[in-house]
């Protein structure tokens, strides 16, 4: 969206918000305006913010999540279990695990998932770095925790099978009902699955 009137690094600023995920073109100008009228300390800080992620962060060698170390703290923590490998899509999800406080084992981030309609498969996925991680001789078990997207399935299959015939155990997070929720409330997709997935009490 190109506003009446306004220059051209005001039209280079609303189009660089669009780069954000559900950023439009009615609130990209809403936050250039916001950001230029009523904060522009805040501007200054966000333009200095992302240049120094920008320079200093790169992947982690082990988990390819951002490090500004070749090997993140995560993965250099001696008291994290070596033994157990979780893939997830992307550092967003990293995150929530590890807000949960119930995994104490590595990671490796795909950042993104295969998806050929979109023209990534396993190579532009970088599965065989994925492969090499997760054959290195210390990871026993690889939990797959891709999104329960089609992707997502697609994701975790193509790397079960990959795997499945390298000696590793090899997991996928289970779906159900959620904690708190109501069976009224709840999607038969998920209900379906949360029966086929039962555990005895």
């Amino acid at each position: 969206m190109i506003v009446a009137d306004s220059s051209a690094s005001l039209d280079e600023l609303i189009g660089a918000l669009r780069c954000l995920p559900g950023v439009g073109p009615r609130s990209a100008p809403r936050m250039a305006y916001h950001l230029l009228q009523r904060d522009r300390a805040g501007a200054a800080r966000l333009a200095a913010a992302l240049g120094h992620a920008l320079e200093v962060l790169r992947h982690c060698e082990r988990c390819n999540a951002f490090s500004e170390d070749a090997v993140c703290a995560r993965c250099a923590n001696p008291n994290r279990d070596a033994s157990r490998l979780c893939v997830v899509e992307n550092p967003t999800d990293l995150a929530m695990i590890e807000q949960s406080q119930s995994y104490d084992g590595m990671y490796y981030v795909l950042m993104g998932r295969l998806s050929p309609l979109d023209g990534i498969g396993p190579r532009e996925l970088g599965l065989d770095r994925l492969i090499v991680r997760a054959t290195d001789g210390v990871v026993r078990e690889v939990i797959l925790a891709t999104n329960f997207t089609n992707e997502g399935e697609v994701t975790a299959h193509t790397i079960a099978t990959l795997l499945g015939t390298r000696g590793l155990a090899v997991s996928r997070l289970s779906r159900g009902v959620p904690v708190g929720g109501e069976l009224e409330h709840t999607d038969i997709g998920t209900i379906a699955q949360a029966l086929a997935e039962r555990r005895v009490l």
